[in-house]
């Protein structure tokens, strides 16, 4: 008895790794018609991770979205499948008789017992005992990370769970709770920054545990230009410098204002640049940060207050020698990052301040947008900002667009 029960679990774990290798090679074919449901009653044996090499980790919980193996007989009879109250999808071309793959719902659970409901072609309900993990709150950003005291702003990211019986809160840093919370959703909390909120990291508490902020609050690390004690002179063009109408986020800022044409045969540096050469405004010699590229982010605060619908926003960082020249600003090898915040809906206004990043990795494009080779170390001693061309026409526009804060920080 003991040598053919071997040879049965022998055999499911071939079965197994037969299926697998399908699911990697993407060689099924998902077509119903070659399922048939059969009659009878599953029986699981146990839940594994679907990797054949990992078959001795067992599962007895897994979190949503996970994809995870159960083993077994008779699991062709099986015509749904729920964790909790949350529906599976099943795949036909993932089941065999001893086998069946399938992804944890990607939902939270309303009503939580514990259980797979297994049910079959005779509507009769086989319950396995199985846990679904939520994950802990994800904060991925913030709608601006230099809000003042009594701003109202939004944090993204997700599994923002509020429990009835375990509310959610928010602590900002130094330990200093939100007070009032305005709407909860998955993905999104709106809430008033509170009265002597700090630099540092945001952490949101829910009843599946602790998530901390992947940015820093009021982040005033590796800052590049910020208008007040660092700024962009001895280039050709320092940029227009302002700290009211719109009111400064943190006090001075650089604003590009003018007509932009929708033909992409804009060239207006006056207005629409500013030049930052190392060794003209006496930076140390060198890179501008120490981050590796591919770790590194650029961050700044952006106010658009009138309708911005045409150019690409050029972010080019030159070496520290560079000064005296423009000539990479179109050159059609010099790496830059392109914002064009308008392209999806045609036109784009912020509603006051907000925070943009783009990872360094991305600045791969020349001026009209063709994607480049990424540029490599000892190339960021310099940074030029310049509204133009991108490569995607848009419409005649005259934007007002005031940008603050520019550093660049780790990617965490």
């Amino acid at each position: 008895m003991k040598n053919i029960k071997k040879k049965r679990y022998s055999q499911i774990l071939i079965s197994s790794l037969i299926l697998f290798i399908g699911i990697l090679s993407q060689a099924c074919d998902d077509n119903p018609d070659k399922y048939v449901i059969t009659d009878g009653i599953p029986e699981v044996y146990y839940i594994r991770v679907p990797n054949p090499e990992s078959a001795d980790s067992l599962l007895v919980a897994a979190y949503m979205n996970n994809t995870i193996a159960l083993i077994g007989e008779n699991l062709t009879s099986i015509k749904e499948m729920w964790f909790n109250d949350k529906k599976a999808i099943l795949n036909s071309s993932f089941i065999t008789y001893n086998t069946l793959l399938v992804n944890v719902p990607n939902e939270i659970p309303s009503v939580v017992s514990n259980k797979i409901y297994m049910i079959t072609k005779n509507n009769d309900t086989i319950a396995y005992d199985f846990s679904v993990l939520v994950p802990a709150p994800i904060v991925s950003s913030i709608s601006c990370e230099y809000a003042h005291d009594g701003d109202i702003a939004t944090l993204y990211g997700d599994y923002f769970i509020d429990d009835p019986n375990v509310p959610l809160t928010i602590s900002m840093a130094g330990n200093i709770s939100v007070t009032e919370i305005i709407s909860i959703e998955k993905t999104k909390i709106v809430f008033k920054i509170p009265n002597g909120s700090q630099k540092g990291y945001i952490n949101v508490k829910s009843i599946y545990g602790t998530g901390r902020s992947k940015f820093q609050f009021r982040d005033d690390r590796g800052i590049i230009l910020d208008w007040d004690t660092k700024d962009a002179s001895g280039g050709w063009r320092a940029g227009k410098i302002a700290n009211s109408n719109p009111e400064g986020i943190s006090g001075n800022y650089v604003y590009f204002s003018g007509a932009l044409k929708g033909d992409l045969s804009t060239w207006d540096e006056d207005n629409f640049s500013f030049n930052l050469w190392g060794i003209a405004n006496g930076r140390p010699e060198g890179d501008l940060f120490a981050i590796p590229v591919d770790q590194a982010q650029l961050k700044f605060e952006v106010n658009v207050t009138q309708p911005w619908s045409a150019c690409a926003l050029q972010m080019i960082f030159t070496p520290w020698s560079t000064k005296d020249t423009n000539g990479y600003i179109a050159d059609g090898v010099t790496p830059r990052g392109l914002w064009r915040p308008w392209e999806s809906s045609g036109s784009y206004q912020t509603d006051g301040w907000i925070t943009v990043s783009f990872p360094l990795k991305d600045f791969k494009y020349d001026h009209t947008g063709k994607a480049l080779q990424v540029a490599g170390t000892g190339n960021y001693g310099g940074l030029t900002f310049f509204v133009y061309h991108g490569g995607i026409a848009g419409t005649d526009c005259t934007p007002y667009i005031c940008i603050d804060n520019i550093r660049v920080v780790p990617i965490e």
